[in-house]
């Protein structure tokens, strides 16, 4: 008779164990492709207005995204400058001003003059707006500092101040309702898409919408500030609708109507205008030259809007000089225009393009 000295004998794994461990194997794989793919895809977990989150996958949005262009910091602007007429017309800032564009950094790093006498310019132009959102001063408006919008070094206005307190021809840039960073805070003041979704343009960027009061009042007390600080020139880029991008996304309805979209942009001018009615600063704008042709564009800019609201115009398109000339005098204008080649812009990723007038 066989005996087992203390011990069972033994028979083996039984088929429940086996299938145990295989289950126990499985859901221990599960569980870590589930941890993994939380932090995957939260930073595509987007939240809405309303609280709800859902996912915006890159190849599941309807926008086109591109990456935003890196900043061009020594290109210049070609200015087609077109023959004279017999009718004289004012001309602000004064006759032979060439404002030379230049990075941010040369407001305290005391280059902003050696930059624009190396380029045979007698006026600097600052880009304080830029399309991305981000400020190029330190901003006292509620909305640009909840946004962290504004910029944060605390010696800065003093230094503008020091510029433009001088005898050298100063120019705000002021990317209007092109805004990455509002928008992104506060969802009530973006352009939408049918979907729900923030429209953007074909940078990747968020607009606000210029039919909401308070997006036109965020962006004319900065104006207001710019003005303050000393700036001889506020010049506003991006003041209509967006033209590029897929414009077939945005939703149609009362906050967006293709039939009516200068009656926005005019109340826009109107306000800027009466905020700006105490002080001596030139309004320019610069205008796509497709808004002058015929057949105009989707930006709700007209060469009426031009004339009655505009100490300066900016073209954007040189190649249509003299229709564009006709536009404006058909519009009213009477002031100094300058053609800017599309090709390079006016606009920047938060800096500046080297620029001559």
């Amino acid at each position: 008779m066989r005996t087992s000295y203390g011990y069972d004998t033994y028979r083996g794994r039984t088929k429940l164990q086996s299938a145990l461990i295989v289950l126990i194997v499985i859901l221990l794989v599960v569980l870590l492709l589930a941890v993994a793919a939380f932090f995957l895809l939260q930073r595509y977990m987007v939240y809405t207005d309303d609280g709800q989150a859902h996912l915006e996958l890159p190849f599941f949005r309807m926008e086109e995204s591109q990456a935003p262009q890196e900043p061009v910091q020594s290109q210049d602007i070609v200015i087609v400058t077109p023959e004279p007429t017999a009718e004289p017309t004012p001309a602000p800032p004064p006759p032979g001003v060439e404002p030379v564009a230049v990075l941010r950094s040369a407001l305290t790093d005391g280059t902003a003059l050696e930059q624009m006498a190396a380029a045979g310019g007698d006026g600097l132009l600052f880009n304080m707006k830029a399309g991305d959102g981000t400020l190029g001063y330190v901003s006292s408006v509620s909305r640009a500092v909840s946004a962290k919008a504004s910029a944060a070094d605390p010696g800065l206005n003093e230094a503008i101040k020091t510029l433009t307190g001088g005898e050298v021809y100063t120019i705000a840039r002021v990317s209007c309702f092109k805004d990455n960073i509002v928008p992104r805070v506060d969802g009530s003041l973006s352009i939408r898409t049918n979907s729900g979704y923030k429209w953007r343009d074909e940078a990747d960027l968020r607009w606000m919408n210029p039919s909401i009061p308070a997006a036109r009042q965020y962006v004319t007390e900065l104006c207001r500030e710019l003005a303050e600080l000393g700036f001889d020139e506020i010049l506003l880029d991006d003041s209509g609708w967006p033209v590029r991008g897929h414009l077939e996304y945005i939703k149609i309805g009362e906050a967006y109507d293709p039939e009516n979209l200068t009656e926005a942009v005019e109340s826009f001018y109107q306000e800027l205008r009466a905020a700006l009615e105490e002080t001596e600063v030139t309004l320019a704008i610069a205008v796509e030259a497709t808004a002058l042709s015929e057949e105009g564009d989707k930006s709700g800019q007209t060469a009426q809007l031009l004339g009655q609201y505009a100490d300066k115009v900016y073209v954007l398109g040189a190649e249509r000089v003299g229709e564009s000339e006709e536009a404006l005098a058909a519009g009213g204008f009477l002031g100094d225009v300058v053609y800017v080649d599309p090709a390079v812009g006016l606009t920047g990723a938060g800096e500046n393009v080297a620029m001559k007038q």
